[in-house]
């Protein structure tokens, strides 16, 4: 049973596309006679039948070699384009988690969106991710990949602008679309420049082929920054990160799925790119220096927000900068670890703030508190979804964390110190969420905020209960190493700076002694940290403001000179023909002498290159005579 799951694996991406298909026939006219929820339904059972056939396959493939099924696309001018599929532990695994993010967000949006009628579009978009994400993981051809990162760009625009009536929600869609292009762009120059060189986009030929390639150091520059950039917009990171901030304006069970999985594609296709890139030192110290920036500075963002969703938004970035620094530095497996422990554990923190945001009256975090008492389900969500994504021990990202800075300690330890800093940092700014939302005294704000009601607290309480068996999970797929292989130092630094994050955090913000609201030393830093180091303001002066010059000069261009061109000639044509009107007499004699005049013209002018050789003749002929 379990090797007829395995086989037909690569079905996977058409049970979540046939639930999108489906809800394509909840139109108005339907909705307004049986509501909207069944749509959401049949998407939710075509997630399970996704993430059961996945269960089921993984036992067959577990600790079995990885093998490839090909199906052919495309054969024409000696190029020939065939879709190949990976299936291993890996790819079962990814499907799997995809699965079943997707379907707690699908559960909980059942709770948040109760009251909304656009269930068919919105769940037909969280399909169309299933679909793409499931397809990525299975693909093993860079080309279909980048068209499958096209296709999720995309439905991230159309799930940001689900509410498309308010002007932030499009503003934001739009400027989400727009970055993950320029990204892409570059992608798409790299992908076509490799393939002239490798003469294939296959991720496992690309990886043989980089062993023994022979390229030119510059040429491999260039390409690899193109491959990273891609990723770079995807991770939302330095310097195009801010769509992940304006993202959150759509609902929060997209932003379950987009901040937990839908960002770490680009992780992925890094992953697979990693010896590629290995091809270019110069590429992999860009990726490193950009995920170290991105992480810090991410860190240090989110501690100034005082938006509930955007206290979490940056820390997705940063702990995607962290992804890039262990692919770059070719520590792949902590990646993936990092990854998977990342999606449970901010998954789990998103839902315990989305049920604040459903049923309170503002997301300022400065004007909730003393939720604890009303909420106390929410509140061990976030306290556990933080321990979970913080290195604490024995919880899930202590392991990533762990096997990562044993790996860089010897060959980069200032990367070592970056990640401290970083660990501390998040410890610090997600206890002062919790101490500003959970503790304290109850606020004006938060004096009516009860629990929410069971479809978003079951998704909340089983992610809980599996964030607590992540370590569980992980031994038994013998991911975990054993206490005697890691070094002890560097697991008491990473929980020695866990405990100083959250305790520092905990006595600034619960404690009496230190006056309210907490701010920075300095209003100069204060400043530079809210506004994101003033990223957006250097955007607007120096991008916007010079595609803004180039736009108005190609109008004024277009406007006088093109356009003034095709006028004239209208023009001249108008005028003519008016002159023309008037001059004609009707008579069939002036006809023929009209014509009869136009063919001498036309004659004469084809001539006129022999009757001037012929003057030119007769003329020295002439001067011969005279002379003689």
């Amino acid at each position: 049973m379990a090797s007829l799951f395995l086989h037909n694996i690569w079905l996977v991406p058409f049970y979540s596309l046939l639930g999108a298909t489906l809800s394509v026939i909840w139109f108005p006219s339907i909705t307004r006679r049986t509501g909207p929820r069944p749509a959401g339904y049949i998407n939710a059972l075509m997630t399970l039948m996704t993430f059961v056939h996945a269960l089921f396959a993984l036992p067959a493939v577990w600790n079995q070699p990885p093998y490839e099924v090909s199906f052919q696309w495309l054969e024409v001018a000696g190029l020939s384009l065939s879709i190949p599929v990976d299936v291993s532990s890996l790819t079962v695994g990814a499907i799997a988690l995809i699965s079943g993010m997707n379907l707690l967000a699908q559960v909980f949006a059942f709770g948040y969106l109760e009251m909304d009628w656009g269930w068919a579009r919105f769940f037909s978009l969280l399909a169309l991710f299933e679909a793409g994400m499931t397809a990525l993981v299975l693909c093993d051809s860079l080309f279909f990949s980048y068209i499958i990162l096209e296709i999720l760009t995309l439905g991230t625009y159309l799930l940001v602008g689900f509410w498309f009536n308010q002007s932030l929600v499009v503003t934001g869609a739009r400027d989400a679309f727009l970055t993950k292009r320029v990204g892409d762009l570059f992608l798409l120059m790299a992908v076509v420049a490799l393939y002239p060189l490798a003469r294939t986009w296959d991720f496992s030929e690309l990886a043989e082929w980089a062993k023994t390639a022979q390229v030119d150091p510059t040429v491999m520059t260039l390409i690899g920054l193109g491959l990273i950039a891609g990723p770079m917009g995807k991770c939302a990171q330095f310097p195009l990160h801010l769509w992940l901030d304006e993202a959150m304006e759509g609902p929060i069970p997209s932003t379950i799925l987009r901040n937990s999985v839908v960002v770490a594609t680009g992780a992925w296709v890094l992953v697979k790119l990693q010896p590629v890139l290995a091809l270019s030192p110069v590429a992999l110290s860009v990726a490193t220096f950009v995920g170290a920036v991105t992480a810090v500075g991410g860190a240090l963002i989110a501690l100034a927000q005082i938006d509930i969703k955007r206290t979490l938004s940056y820390l997705v970035s940063a702990y995607m900068g962290i992804v890039f620094i262990a692919v770059s530095t070719g520590f792949t497996k902590a990646a993936l670890l990092l990854v998977f422990t990342h999606a449970v554990a901010i998954a789990l923190l998103t839902m315990s703030i989305g049920g604040i945001i459903w049923n309170s009256i503002t997301q300022d975090v400065t004007q909730l508190g003393g939720l604890w008492s009303r909420r106390p389900i929410s509140g061990l969500a976030f306290i556990f979804g933080t321990l979970g994504l913080i290195a604490f021990p024995p919880f899930g990202s202590f392991w990533a964390i762990q096997e990562l800075t044993d790996g860089l300690k010897d060959t980069h330890p200032w990367l070592v110190g970056v990640l401290l800093l970083v660990n501390a940092l998040t410890a610090f700014g997600l206890t002062r969420v919790f101490c500003l939302v959970f503790g304290g005294e109850a606020k004006q704000m938060s004096q009516r905020s009860p629990e929410v009601h069971w479809p978003m607290m079951l998704p909340m309480t089983v992610l809980l209960g599996f964030t607590l068996h992540v370590p569980l999970v992980l031994q038994a797929c013998s991911l975990l190493p054993s206490w005697a292989e890691i070094s002890k130092d560097i697991a008491l630094l990473l929980t020695w700076s866990s405990i100083f994050g959250c305790s520092l955090s905990a006595v600034v913000y619960l404690g009496k002694s230190i006056p309210k609201p907490i701010r920075f030393p300095s209003k100069v830093l204060q400043d530079l940290v809210s506004y994101d180091f003033y990223t957006p303001t250097l955007y607007r002066s120096s991008i916007v403001v010079t595609v803004d010059l180039i736009s108005r000069l190609t109008s004024w261009f277009d406007k006088y000179f093109v356009d003034g061109v095709v006028n004239l000639f209208g023009l001249a044509t108008i005028f003519g023909g008016q002159s023309l009107r008037y001059s004609t007499s009707g008579q069939s004699q002036s006809y023929a002498l009209t014509i009869v005049l136009g063919i001498t013209l036309l004659g004469l002018f084809l001539c006129f290159p022999f009757l001037s050789h012929m003057a030119l003749v007769v003329t020295a002929s002439l001067l011969q005579q005279s002379v003689g």
